[in-house]
């Protein structure tokens, strides 16, 4: 197996943020069924690039051999954090990139913001390469679930995390959040944008879409909602409810959250340790004003179902579904509703909700593929690596045909060892 090292440096609002190791190794990917309701094809052989990010020192370095490759990822832009007010209160976007670019929104799921909802998926360099040569990044944040405080505070009360929403203020509905990111488009002065959102978010921001459909190029949406909750659901949330009410971000609501977000294979067992990225979310879980995550689970559990309207959606749209989510089966039946031409699905093997975070490797093709249909591609210095397997020579020319959503795919299976 080989690896590739190499050291991130993130930079936040005022200082520096300690180095971040990056190690990815390359073996063969797991399982990733694509499914499409058109043509099939063969994808090429992909390769699994799993990201682990460890804080601190970075380990002692080994000689580079010819299959290994160290290098260092530029830091491509310093993230800007505005806060704009709205109907129904201030919310918190981070925008990363060249704003000239055409600009690609983020939502996350519940009590979660973008460091632990998309933070895998953007730090994996071709991941990374991809989104940001084509794309200016806004982050935006449920109320409450911000990174950083309110600029307006005190230096004394600045923390990293989110200040408290009063109890008093109303809750606002799946609709208000909607139109709050039309709000945040009209203040950047941004148009048609991409959309991506992981689970409540990916519901937000569907919703977006069938309001404001003018405003929406396309969708990528990572174990996605579209159905109000079932009873299982609305139970489970309620229970989440009142551990938030009563004791806080409790050890037992942050498992119920992990449950939520991981599959069983990251999240351990007595007798094996959580993942890395398990851990680092658990941390983060620690920060989260218990008040906001509170509203905005009673915000989804309130949702109204709209799979009616998922046939009216014009706009292209990419599902990915982890198959051990419990989300799994709703994200089949939303792929079901949604018009055939315009939409297509990923399921990944031994996956969770959050895909982002735990397989962001297995998004890599499937998001450069639809791409392809707006014209975007990654940069060259990364698509002629003879590592990739999407360099031009290896792309098949019946894929490159504008069938469907500009794919052409059917149900494949490919069950490999994780292992080399």
């Amino acid at each position: 197996m080989s690896e590739f090292q190499g050291t991130v440096e993130r930079r936040s609002l005022n200082s520096w943020v300690r180095p971040i190791s990056v190690t990815t190794h390359l073996s063969l990917s797991p399982s990733i069924i694509v499914r499409s309701k058109s043509n099939i094809t063969t994808i090429p052989a992909i390769y699994d690039r799993r990201c682990r990010f460890r804080g601190g020192r970075d380990p002692p370095q080994k000689a580079v051999s010819e299959t290994e490759t160290e290098c260092s990822i530029p830091l491509l832009a310093i993230p800007q954090e505005h806060l704009i007010p709205t109907g129904c209160g201030s919310v918190s976007v981070i925008v990363y990139g060249d704003q000239d670019k055409p600009a690609l929104i983020t939502y996350p799921d519940l009590a979660l913001n973008h460091m632990s909802c998309f933070q895998g998926l953007f730090f994996c360099p071709e991941a990374a390469s991809l989104l940001l040569h084509n794309f200016c990044i806004y982050h935006i944040s449920p109320p409450g679930h911000e990174v950083f405080p309110p600029l307006a505070l005190p230096q004394e009360f600045l923390q990293l995390g989110a200040a408290s929403i009063c109890s008093n203020d109303p809750v606002p509905s799946v609709d208000d959040l909607a139109d709050q990111i039309n709000e945040v488009l009209d203040f950047f002065g941004l148009g048609a944008v991409m959309c991506m959102g992981v689970t409540a978010g990916a519901y937000i921001l569907t919703l977006f879409a069938m309001k404001y459909r003018e405003r929406v190029l396309g969708l990528i949406l990572v174990s996605p909602l579209c159905k109000a909750p079932s009873w299982t659901e609305w139970f489970y949330n309620k229970v989440m409810s009142n551990l938030l009410y009563y004791y806080g971000m409790c050890g037992l609501l942050k498992d119920c959250l992990l449950q939520r977000y991981f599959s069983k294979e990251v999240r351990g067992s007595p007798e094996i340790q959580e993942s890395d990225i398990v851990q680092a979310c658990r941390k983060l879980l620690e920060e989260r004003q218990s008040i906001n995550v509170l509203r905005f689970l009673r915000t989804i559990n309130r949702r109204p179902d709209i799979s009616e309207g998922l046939k009216r959606l014009k706009c292209r749209t990419l599902i990915f579904v982890g198959d051990s989510s419990p989300f799994h089966s709703e994200a089949i039946y939303m792929t079901s509703k949604l018009d055939e031409r315009y939409c297509a699905l990923v399921e990944v093997h031994a996956c969770g909700s959050m895909v982002t975070e735990e397989q962001p490797h297995a998004m890599l093709i499937p998001m450069e593929y639809f791409f392809m249909n707006y014209g975007l591609y990654r940069p060259c210095q990364f698509s002629d690596s003879p590592r990739s397997p999407l360099s031009p020579s290896c792309i098949s020319p019946e894929l490159l045909s504008p069938e469907s959503m500009g794919l052409k795919l059917k149900p494949i299976k490919t069950r490999v060892s994780l292992e080399v």
